[in-house]
């Protein structure tokens, strides 16, 4: 394939994943903008294997096979609740292939410049354009190396304790080693060090060495990050993924790489920002803080839960005219969005009002609930932000919470001393009755006691999600 060719097939993956990028922003659009994605990728995979500088085509094409058979297996596996751990397993695989790139690239410049000029005439691929290279070329080159590496590595480290977070083999708890910040200060420091004496001639080793303080340094920030910011944490290593990609991408010359590099990088950035003004929280106290920050003893909750049967759920939806669902991950967990699905339809069918209330941080991934619902065909013009239908619950009849606890927490505002203080949270206790749906009296992921289900008219609706509303589902015809 000509150099022509593949760079026609490289900006039309780039407008692809533009196009793709911009078409997730609307649930109505984003079947058709993950095809974009789709296709761009195959044209991205196609232009790179059979491009100009390619080679070992049956070693490569092999490895695409492998890939695409292990990608097609794990997603085939994978239920919708396991999403989030997965998006963080894949955002390792990216770090991981920077380590390795920039290590490879500074052993083949290495190698280069020990040839003789007939060797290097002889070169081909990425060796030729290591050969061509002066010593600016080549300074730049080792920036590129360094910070690959150093992204590579914190994002590899950091998504490994994220999935092993999500998917609960680590407690999700914040957990700092003896001198926090400091630590990872000096490691930073440390890391910077060690650059300046690779662009000085050092040899590789410094490399290594940044590599593994660098993965310290990923481990230790998402160890101290945990509960309620877990979703912050998946859009920002999601950047991190999209930053070391675009390193990737200067080191090989690939414009592609770059691009695609910086459009992930740059929408995982604004989507932290996004996310973290949506829980009123610093960008900067969530990455360097974590989740938990409380300064003195939390509020005590007074009352009791009461709890109720289905029979009384049915009356009182029977008897209202407005109703307000909230999802949270307990729906995710018990694969529920059908049953919710189906009651929305029946509820309807009488002439209520029903609409869906979606927390930015709902669930353990960004946008999680709508795709739950989007799955279970629940109508786009009833599933509301935050803010879109927050002040709407004081004229609601009945609010109805799905497997939620963090994002409709009273002590939110009404606990300066809570570890979510100030974060927004959806207001469903001011509705006229409030059902929660929930396991038991456990607390949320973060790990906080709720006041919400101790207050007068709120009963608990204990039991499996799905169950206890198909139970439901059977005295609302």
């Amino acid at each position: 394939m000509s150099i022509g060719i593949t760079s026609a097939a490289y900006i039309a993956a780039s407008v692809l994943f533009i196009l793709s990028l911009g078409g997730l922003s609307n649930q109505e659009s984003a079947k058709r903008a993950v095809w974009y994605g789709i296709v761009g990728m195959a044209v991205a995979v196609v232009a790179t294997v059979f491009g100009p500088d390619s080679g070992n085509y049956i070693v490569l094409l092999l490895m695409v096979a492998i890939g695409s058979y292990a990608g097609y297996y794990v997603a085939g596996k994978v239920q919708m609740t396991e999403m989030p751990q997965l998006v963080a397993a894949l955002h390792s695989f990216v770090g991981l292939a920077a380590v390795f790139i920039g290590l490879n690239a500074d052993l083949e410049l290495s190698a280069v410049q020990g040839m003789d000029q007939a060797a290097r005439d002889a070169l081909h691929g990425f060796a030729k354009k290591l050969a061509h290279k002066d010593s600016i070329e080549v300074a730049i080159l080792k920036v590129e190396v360094f910070l690959g590496i150093f992204i590579g590595a914190v994002t590899f480290t950091g998504s490994v304790v994220a999935f092993g977070k999500l998917a609960g083999k680590l407690d999700g708890k914040p957990k700092k080693l003896p001198g926090g910040h400091a630590l990872n200060a000096g490691s930073l420091a440390l890391c910077i060090i060690l650059g300046l004496m690779y662009f000085n001639g050092a040899g590789i080793w410094t490399m290594v060495a940044v590599t593994l303080i660098a993965g310290f340094i990923g481990y230790h920030l998402i160890m101290g990050i945990g509960g309620a910011d877990m979703p912050v944490v998946v859009s920002m290593l999601n950047s991190y993924s999209g930053w070391a990609a675009a390193a990737i991408g200067f080191t090989l010359g690939n414009d592609l790489l770059i691009v695609t590099g910086a459009l992930v990088g740059s929408s995982g950035a604004i989507l932290s920002y996004i996310m973290c003004r949506a829980m009123n929280r610093h960008f900067v106290s969530v990455i360097l803080g974590g989740f938990g920050g409380a300064v003195g003893p939390q509020m005590e909750v007074e009352g009791e839960m009461i709890a109720i049967e289905a029979e009384g759920v049915a009356a009182a939806l029977e008897d209202a005219d407005s109703v307000i669902i909230i999802p949270g991950y307990g729906m995710a967990v018990a694969q529920a969005q059908q049953s919710v699905s189906e009651l929305t339809k029946r509820l309807r069918a009488k002439g209520k009002e029903v609409r869906f209330a979606i927390h930015p941080v709902a669930g353990r991934l960004p946008g999680h609930m709508n795709v739950l619902l989007a799955e279970a065909r629940v109508p786009y013009d009833i599933v509301m932000e935050m803010d879109e239908i927050n002040d709407d619950f004081p004229s609601t009849d009945v609010a109805i919470v799905i497997g939620s606890n963090d994002i409709v927490n009273p002590a939110a505002q009404e606990d300066p001393n809570s570890p979510i203080a100030g974060m927004p949270v959806l207001e469903c206790w001011k509705a006229k009755q409030v059902f929660v749906s929930k396991r038991g009296q456990g607390t949320g992921y973060s790990g906080i006691e709720n006041p919400l289900f101790y207050k007068e008219n709120t009963r608990m609706f204990y039991g499996d999600a799905k169950a206890s509303l198909d139970q439901l589902l059977t005295m609302i015809s």
